[in-house]
Formats: structure tokens, sequence, C-alpha cells
């Protein structure tokens, strides 16, 4: 997403920062085919405070963590950083809650994405 009318990364930009760092995640650790897949995550509350101003082009980091993780839903914690820099210029939060992707009611997480949550789960 290029600049805004102020120079740098508008605020919304990070929101989807956030989707992709998870659906990457989710895609390359715990085989979601975000395509074909039964149970897919929606995401139901979200949360991101801004310390610093990002410019394009500049490159970035993102860094993903679980904070929380029960049966059907997984609050992620994320920042996101200036490729040269050790400290966030956002970080936020995001809840998916797992569903079938026909009904849209809450299902279990999938074992291997479980799994997947599990090892970069805080404290763990």
């Amino acid at each position: 997403m290029d600049n805004d009318v102020y120079g740098h990364v508008n605020n919304v930009t990070y929101y989807s920062y956030f989707d992709t760092v998870a659906n990457h995640f989710l895609i390359t650790e715990g085989g979601l085919d975000i395509e074909t897949a039964p149970v897919i995550g929606l995401v139901v509350e979200s949360n991101c405070s801004y310390r610093a101003p990002l410019a394009y082009p500049q490159q970035l980091r993102a860094g993903l963590r679980v904070d929380r993780l029960s049966t059907r839903s997984v609050r992620y914690g994320i920042g996101i950083f200036a490729a040269e820099t050790e400290t966030p210029s956002a970080e936020g939060y995001f809840v998916h809650v797992f569903v079938d992707r026909v009904t849209r009611r809450a299902v279990p997480i999938p074992d291997r994405i479980r799994a997947a949550l599990a090892r970069i789960q805080r404290g763990g």
C-alpha cells in the first residue's frame, strides 16, 4: 500500500499486514488451504497501537506470536517493524475464531493448525 496524503503508510493498512502475517503462518506452518479448507478463521476482534510512522518503499518485518489459544479461537500478538529496527512501529492483536466454511458455526481448530499455533504460543 502506498503512502497516504500525510506521507506515511495509512493506519488501516496495518490491519491488512496483521491479516497477511497470520494467514501466511496458517498456510505455511499449519497447512491451511485458504481456497478449499472446510475450516477457516474469521477475525472477530482487532486492535493496533501505532508507535512510529512507516513509509513506502521502506522494507518491513513482522513478528507473530500466540497470546491465547483455546479450543475454537486464537489471539495473535503482532508487531510490525522497520527492517532495520528492533522496536515495533506498530503492535497489536487480533482474534481468529475457527468456523465451518459453509455454516460459519464455530468448530475446534484443526489439529495441524493447533500444533503450529502451539509452537509460537507465548510462554510455550
